[in-house]
């Protein structure tokens, strides 16, 4: 058995479904072939159990020979016991092949996040990667898992047609040819049921989506008196979404029907055909109870095998769905020949912009539109979508970079930053780091005091728990935490109350003191402890200085701040 979660992962091969399936397969290959060993043995001691009952009967109980009964009840018990110790075996192997293959796909999917960064939300939904770890791991799970069963089905069927060719062979080949022969009926039944799976999953994926953004803009539809119209969307969605699964289920149940009806009609008919022998002197007693044991038995074999192509279905789908996100590349990638990471110190500068950054800093910046600004602070951590030449660090453009490199040195935290779930010590700090200057820093005691386990309070999901001041200032401490060489804030305390804000504002300049950091925000409090502001107007630095001094002397920048009306041009 195999330590979990993996050190590492792998390279997925990810060009196809079936290309992902056989790289996981692969990649466990030990306990597959494991299970599917212990899962031959224990279905074969199922198959040879009517054998040996037969035997019993025409030996020991029709020959009236004790001995021979005895022997035969010994041999069932041992194979019995060996049933059960197999049977035992193969379930624990099979939950092991169930979470390896979970496991290495959360680390897969969870490493491939990490590297696209902000291009992940970009190009594939939240609810998109969220079933995948709703729903999509437990369908690749159950492929694994199955595979043990289906390889024991298959050796447990050719044992079975050896043993009643041996006794006779028109109902030998009677199994040989008509198991083949009811999978064959079941079959046009897997292709439709795999479009209707497909894309019932996709609607779930969209489902999955609205309902996060319900839940996390909840706040705000209730400000705006939204949530009725939401309501309704979800309402439209889930009814589409639960449409879909009646179809699939539908599809579903007749093939779950035709497993039970169309094995029990082959029983008949091999019950059948055994007893007229049985009558006609051509089979003994115990052939007979050996053949409707069997018949019986073949149930199993052909219902693991149907559920095996079912399961199989559902995991190519699933694994569709991973491998589009796993094929997905990051707006930037590494330069084939990166650059060497300049000294600390250097200067951070904005060619499109004119902005220059002075290390060891305060650099505050205020615009007329503020998309402009939050675009800007992207560019500064090599986040925005498009390929960027003209933001250097010490001179040496960031897209010449290696990019863990420049989110080593450059750390951006926007609006739009969310707290991941679990303890939130963790969540703030790396292991073995110190978050209390940072939490300080960001006026958090009031929020550690409302919580009974403080840092070891588990954050639920999105942080859902907190308002959206408390998350905001939770998220500013998970960055001052980072203590980054540069770190870039976007509006960092517009969701906190004044006497909150003023508190951040003077402690921040000290707990950032010799190290630089840029701060997108127009509030006067901010403004004010700033080394230097610099006002954007079109996209473009028109006026750098003090507070006080742009106040003075740049009318456009005072309307923006004190949220006057005022027409005047900037004076430069």
């Amino acid at each position: 058995m195999r330590r979990l979660p993996l050190d590492h992962p792998g390279e997925a091969v990810h060009s196809s479904p079936g290309a992902l399936l056989w790289w996981l397969a692969k990649g466990q290959w030990r306990t597959l072939a494991g299970g599917m060993a212990f899962g031959i043995v224990w279905m074969s001691c199922q198959a040879v159990m009517p054998a040996v009952i037969g035997r019993a009967i025409d030996r020991g109980v029709a020959a009236k020979d004790g001995s021979a009964l005895v022997t035969y009840a010994a041999v069932m018990l041992a194979i019995g016991l060996l049933q059960a110790f197999t049977g035992i075996m193969r379930h624990r192997f099979a939950v092991t092949n169930w979470l390896t293959t979970a496991y290495r796909t959360v680390q897969l999917v969870t490493r491939q996040a990490v590297h696209l960064g902000g291009t992940l939300p970009r190009k594939v939904s939240t609810g998109e990667v969220a079933a995948i770890g709703g729903t999509d791991l437990a369908h690749l799970g159950n492929v694994m898992d199955v595979s043990a069963r289906f390889a024991g089905a298959v050796v447990a069927f050719l044992l079975v047609a050896v043993i009643l060719l041996t006794a006779s062979v028109p109902l030998g080949l009677l199994v040989l040819i008509g198991v083949p022969l009811l999978m064959a009926l079941i079959t046009p039944l897997l292709r439709p049921l795999n479009r209707r799976t497909a894309h019932q999953r996709h609607l779930m994926g969209d489902l999955a989506n609205t309902a996060s953004d319900i839940v996390s803009g909840l706040r705000v539809l209730r400000g705006i008196g939204g949530e009725q119209v939401f309501h309704e969307r979800y309402r439209r969605e889930s009814q589409r979404t639960r449409f879909a699964g009646v179809q699939v289920a539908r599809l579903q149940s007749v093939l779950d029907a035709l497993q039970v009806f169309l094995p029990g009609v082959f029983v008949v008919a091999v019950v059948w055909l055994g007893a007229r022998y049985a009558v006609q002197g051509r089979i003994t007693p115990g052939d007979l109870v050996a053949f409707y044991g069997y018949s019986a038995f073949l149930l199993i074999p052909l219902r693991t095998a149907t559920e095996y192509a079912n399961k199989l279905i559902r995991g190519r789908v699933a694994a569709a769905r991973v491998c589009r996100v796993l094929a997905l590349e990051p707006d930037h990638d590494d330069p084939a020949d990166p650059a060497a990471l300049p000294p600390a110190g250097a200067v951070l500068a904005d060619a499109r912009s004119g902005l220059v950054v002075r290390p060891g800093r305060l650099t505050v910046l205020v615009a007329d539109q503020p998309d402009e600004a939050a675009a800007l602070a992207d560019r500064l951590g090599l986040s925005a979508p498009e390929v960027d030449d003209e933001v250097t660090l010490g001179g040496t453009p960031l897209s010449r970079l290696r990019r863990a490199d420049v989110r080593s040195r450059i750390v951006v935290s926007d609006t739009g930053s969310a707290l991941f779930s679990g303890r939130l010590g963790d969540v703030l700090a790396a292991p073995g780091a110190d978050p209390t200057a940072a939490l300080r820093t960001a006026a958090t005691e009031d929020i550690l005091e409302a919580l009974p386990d403080r840092l070891d309070t588990v954050v639920a999901e999105r942080g859902r728990t907190f308002s959206g001041g408390q998350r905001q200032r939770l998220v500013l401490a998970r960055a001052l935490a980072r203590d980054p060489e540069v770190l870039v804030l976007v509006e960092p305390t517009s969701a906190v109350d004044a006497h909150t804000e003023a508190t951040i504002a003077a402690r921040l300049r000290d707990h950032r003191a010799g190290r630089t950091t840029v701060v997108v925000s127009s509030s006067p409090l901010l403004l004010d402890g700033a080394d230097e502001v610099a006002f954007l107007q079109d996209g473009r630095v028109v006026a750098t200085g003090t507070h006080g001094e742009l106040l003075d002397r740049v009318p456009a920048y005072r309307t923006v701040v004190t949220r006057e009306s005022d027409d005047s041009e900037v004076v430069a």
